[in-house]
């Protein structure tokens, strides 16, 4: 999977420390020379949840046959 910037990724594991889940939807919003982004993960009011800088082994590209839901979050410091 190649990364570009403002690609939609899904999240594959659980990341407690940034109140994120697999599943999650994110943002490239920046790409590295080693292949990992940063992602930024939003909450459905635009806050930002957390930016979290992953491996290509961390995402995968959004799918047609996934389904998009909403879970309440809390907030991280």
């Amino acid at each position: 999977m190649t990364l570009e910037l403002l690609d939609v990724v899904i999240l594959q594991r659980d990341l407690p420390a940034h109140g994120l889940a697999a599943g999650d939807l994110g943002t490239v919003v920046e790409r590295y020379d080693d292949g990992s982004a940063e992602v930024e993960f939003v909450c459905a009011s635009g806050r930002t949840q957390a930016l979290v800088e992953l491996a290509v082994s961390d995402l995968r590209e959004v799918g047609d046959e996934d389904l998009l839901a909403v879970r309440q979050v809390e907030r991280v410091a």
